[in-house]
């Protein structure tokens, strides 16, 4: 009896400390911890490689006096004559189209095979997400340099290296769009006797066409951006005449190829951008000025048609009513058959698309015709792929040894991680004000996203090439670049992951009378800090492969071996050092998937 009432009293005068005490605590994984150590030293390597590289304001101000005479050398800025600019320009746009294109048809099948609900098999799918991953990793400049070894002179080893590379990146967005579709069009299709073609362009096709516009859009302006470095390899275009002005020493011209390139740059973001608002009535993704200035256009117009229909029903108000009324039954009776829905009414949208998809065929056209693509190469190409492969292979480190190799690879991820670093702090400071939920007034955020789609605007290979000119050669000039570059990519996403938070624990902190930055550090960044962790993963992978690209033009690392090997005919060394960046590229890749799956 004395047993059975002494256990309610325990229970029943339990402190509030004991209660916490007994309650069950949250285990933390092992995996979680082991990603959390990982970060830790990633963060560790990331100062010491900044550290290494010795970037510090006294060295900056000590190399204004290149810069001044850099300047004076420049002198005024040339432009090439009119018919050669017109020309070149030309060649470029049709070669990066043309590639993209390429890439764009050869990612179709790549992305239906890597997609789980349309692959036969998982082995189906292992194999294309490897070609993806691989075409990803692999430089374009490194399949230009071996496409300039097989086909003669001109446009074609470009548009091969543009499209191969690209199909990395558009066929793993294709396949992630075909994953997230409704399935039941392509079930309906398939339980009346329908085949995988036509469950695919029937029932996929017409879901993820949206998408896959959206996404080669945006493909093509990045192609855009890097066929600059693909002249430093022979490639034709305005990228090969502004090296061949550099590297004459003729900064004069070569400023001004640069500023050609960049306003083509921005002009070709307007374009798609506009054509993807055009074809899709969405507002585009992109983050450059182009993309900025059609966005800020369609928000203007819609806060004037919205003003329009406030004005018209306030006015009349019973006539704005009836139209409603009778709209949604002329709709159903005008598609009331199958007769009915194949001969649609020609309206302003289905007009409008229409043109823009016969421009865009004029436009592919003129393409060809400007290339003039010597279509003879890919009949006896065939025969050149033996002993072009005999020196490529078997992969070697030539007279530079082992040693020098992983010393500059090691350089290149150096690199790559201190450009990281440095853009992440100012992507923090920059991306925070440039959030709709942080920044103090309206003023200082569009300051913020405006400073943001400048630095984006920018190809950091031209940068890297000023950069060079003015500190010298070395990791400097394109760590500095890459930092440049990495702060409007993501600051952007710093600025977005910090506007999707959920408001609730902004609002309890302000409740209480917590001050802007503690409700900043104690509800904002505590929620975005997983994504942002994957978007900075997501700029280390991208800045390894851009620092093994401006080690070609002199930044340093792993790419100046790569130019080096090409330009003296040491193929076998390239395939060395490439091996060596696919295997960084994929490390890298799977620490980033791991974080990701952990933190999510």
């Amino acid at each position: 009896m004395t047993a059975v009432t002494e256990r309610p009293v325990v229970r029943t005068h339990r402190s509030p400390e004991q209660a916490v005490a007994a309650a069950p605590r949250r285990r933390v994984s092992p995996e979680r911890v082991a990603a959390g150590l990982t970060l830790v030293v990633l963060a560790v390597l990331a100062c010491v490689a900044l550290a290494r590289i010795d970037i510090s304001v006294p060295n900056m101000i000590a190399s204004w006096s290149n810069a001044e005479h850099f300047f004076q050398r420049v002198g005024t800025v040339r432009f090439p004559a009119a018919a050669t600019l017109l020309q070149q320009t030309a060649l470029t746009v049709g070669l990066v189209l043309l590639g993209t294109l390429l890439a764009a048809v050869l990612s179709v099948p790549v992305a239906y095979l890597a997609a789980g609900n349309t692959s036969p098999g998982r082995g189906w799918i292992a194999a294309a997400r490897f070609v993806s991953v691989l075409t990803r990793a692999i430089p374009d400049v490194v399949l230009a340099m071996v496409f300039v070894l097989m086909f003669t002179i001109g446009p074609l080893p470009g548009i091969l290296a543009i499209g191969i590379h690209s199909i990395g990146m558009i066929s793993k967005l294709f396949a992630d769009a075909i994953e997230q579709i409704d399935e039941g069009p392509r079930t309906a299709i398939r339980a009346t006797g329908g085949n995988r073609l036509q469950q695919f362009t029937a029932g996929v096709l017409p879901q993820v066409l949206p998408s896959w516009v959206a996404t080669i859009l945006h493909r093509n302006d990045i192609n855009l951006r890097g066929s600059v470095i693909l002249g430093y390899v022979g490639i034709v275009g305005l990228g090969r005449e502004m090296s061949f002005a550099f590297k004459s020493l003729d900064y004069s011209l070569g400023i001004g190829y640069a500023i050609v390139i960049f306003a083509l740059c921005v002009l070709m973001e307007i374009v798609s951008s506009s054509v993807r608002a055009a074809m899709l009535g969405v507002a585009p993704a992109g983050r450059g000025i182009g993309a900025s200035a059609i966005r800020a256009g369609m928000r203007r117009r819609q806060a004037s048609g919205t003003r329009s229909q406030r004005n018209s029903a306030t006015a009349e108000p019973r006539a704005t009513a009836e139209p409603r009324a009778t709209a949604e039954p002329r709709a159903a009776a005008r598609f009331a058959t199958p007769d009915d829905a194949l001969r649609r009414p020609w309206t302003a949208a289905r007009v409008r698309t229409t043109v823009w998809s016969w421009v865009a065929v004029l436009v592919v056209i003129g393409s060809v015709v400007v290339c003039d693509i010597a279509w003879g190469d890919l009949a006896t190409v065939w025969g050149k792929i033996p002993p072009v492969a005999a020196q490529f292979w078997p992969p070697s480190f030539g007279s530079y040894g082992a040693g020098v190799m992983f010393s500059a690879m090691f350089d290149t991820v150096a690199i790559a991680l201190a450009a990281t670093l440095l853009a992440l702090v100012f992507s923090m400071v920059i991306g925070s004000f440039a959030a709709r939920n942080v920044a103090p007034t309206r003023g200082v955020r569009t300051g913020a996203r405006f400073l943001l789609v400048v630095v984006r605007g920018i190809p950091e290979t031209i940068l890297a090439v000023v950069l060079i000119v003015i500190t010298g050669l070395g990791a400097q000039a394109g760590t500095l670049a890459l930092a440049f570059g990495g702060i409007g990519l993501l600051g952007k996403l710093v600025a977005d992951s910090l506007e999707e938070v959920q408001p609730g624990p902004e609002r309890a902190l302000t409740a209480t009378g917590a001050t802007r930055f503690q409700r900043y550090a104690g509800a904002t960044v505590p929620q975005g800090i997983r994504a942002m962790i994957g978007h900075t993963f997501y700029l280390v992978d991208t800045n390894i492969r851009a620092a093994t690209i401006l080690g070609i033009v002199g930044g340093g690392g792993i790419g100046y071996y790569l130019l080096n090997a090409a330009q003296g005919s040491n193929y076998a060394s390239v395939t060395g050092i490439v091996l060596m960046i696919l295997v960084t590229v994929l490390v890298v890749e799977g620490i980033a998937m791991w974080m990701r799956r952990v933190f999510r």
